[in-house]
């Protein structure tokens, strides 16, 4: 394949182009930075805010803003930026529920999320009802949980959270012991697939794409090295029998949610994504992985953290860029797919180093190889599985048995 394009980008520019319309940040003032001073408050992230009695609300986005800001989007597991965009105030809303303040049920056109769902959740997991991971999202997976737990308490099975198995749920206190159940579930179900790659569905995700290019530095932009790894990784899955569908077009920008129901469409096995990073330092340099994992609940996706962790070493041994590590999170694509998924920042195109890495195609061809390679050691049995780096994929894996 042929190198990556130069591509013109502002004179000094070392970040993304793309910033949303709607975020407020240090500075701003306004009606919505008042709502979300008053957010805030209310979650004990600042101080008392005026109003009533006369006297003005603050909409003012200061210092104390910021700061309590980026304590949120910390606790959160977002990026930590003190800006407030679309993600930030979605969870700062989400975050004022309690369970039981409202009724909760599935609905396919417009999923509940909030705190409350996220506590409904790990009660079920808790008492050995399967929801799959806690996100604070009420999807099927948790209305089925939550009709199976009505039925074993004599309750109508409709699904819906309203005060009579509220009652039920503080009643009973039951918990599961010996680990994280939905850790073993998880690892069962890996291991029962068996090692044939052969019609297992992946979802490659290029970041950004149209008019979002991403980190633009050095002469080149996100959107086009994201895709051309993507290609090299599509050819490579396609050798084994692999069926693996790209989320977007070089022409198309979607958001992480609309990737998301892509991939839950598709009814993947696995998620990649792929981004390169940038940094407000030319010195940021090396290669993160990032997995479903919220600390804030005390939940991960078990199989997510796994391959993640296989990715990242395996990028690390097949190149030389600087090990980051991996990293739980709690993003849109990670969060609201119902299979595992990573992210991948490799490398940062803000630093010079990085930037002449993801040039070479060659470089490119050793981050797919490892990222392949991480996907294959992912469903070998422990005995089976080779030293780091050194993964070539046997016939046997390649075709059905």
């Amino acid at each position: 394949m042929p190198p990556v394009p130069h591509v013109p980008g502002p004179p000094g520019d070392s970040g993304r182009t793309h910033v949303l319309p709607t975020a407020y940040r240090l500075g701003d003032t306004g009606p919505a930075v008042a709502e979300v001073r008053h957010k805030l408050s209310l979650l004990g992230l600042l101080g008392d805010e005026p109003g009533g009695s006369g006297h003005p609300v603050e909409s003012r986005y200061d210092q104390d803003v910021d700061r309590a800001v980026r304590e949120f989007q910390q606790q959160r597991g977002i990026t930590v930026d003190g800006v407030v965009g679309s993600l930030t105030y979605r969870l700062l809303d989400e975050a004022r529920w309690r369970l039981g303040d409202r009724i909760l049920s599935y609905a396919v056109s417009h999923l509940m999320a909030g705190d409350d769902v996220a506590v409904l959740q790990q009660r079920l997991l808790d008492m050995g009802f399967d929801c799959g991971r806690v996100d604070g999202i009420f999807g099927r997976e948790t209305a089925a949980a939550l009709q199976e737990f009505q039925r074993n308490v004599g309750l109508v099975a409709d699904g819906t959270c309203g005060p009579a198995t509220l009652k039920a749920l503080d009643r009973l206190t039951h918990t599961v012991v010996g680990g994280r159940p939905h850790a073993l579930r998880d690892d069962a179900m890996l291991h029962a697939s068996g090692p044939v790659l052969a019609g297992r569905v992946v979802v490659l995700d290029p970041g950004h794409g149209g008019p979002d290019r991403g980190v633009v530095a050095h002469g080149y932009d996100e959107a086009v090295i994201v895709e051309d790894i993507a290609s090299r990784i599509e050819g490579r899955l396609a050798a084994t029998g692999v069926f693996a569908f790209l989320t977007r077009g070089s022409d198309m920008d979607i958001d992480e949610a609309e990737r998301a129901a892509f991939a839950n469409a598709a009814e993947a096995d696995l998620v990649i994504s792929l981004h390169v990073d940038a940094s407000t330092s030319p010195r940021a340099t090396g290669v993160a992985t990032y997995y479903y994992g919220n600390d804030r609940y005390g939940h991960s996706s078990a199989i997510g953290e796994r391959f993640a962790g296989l990715v990242q070493r395996e990028v690390v041994a097949r190149t030389d860029l600087t090990d980051c590590r991996t990293h739980g999170k709690t993003w849109d694509l990670l969060r609201r797919t119902r299979m595992p998924a990573v992210r991948i920042e490799v490398g940062y195109l803000t630093s010079g180093g990085d930037a002449a890495r993801l040039a070479d195609a060659d470089f490119r061809d050793a981050v797919a190889d490892g990222i392949v390679a991480a996907m294959h050691r992912l469903y070998l049995p422990p005995d089976d599985d080779a030293e780091t780096g050194t993964f070539r994929i046997p016939e046997a894996l390649v075709k059905p048995r």
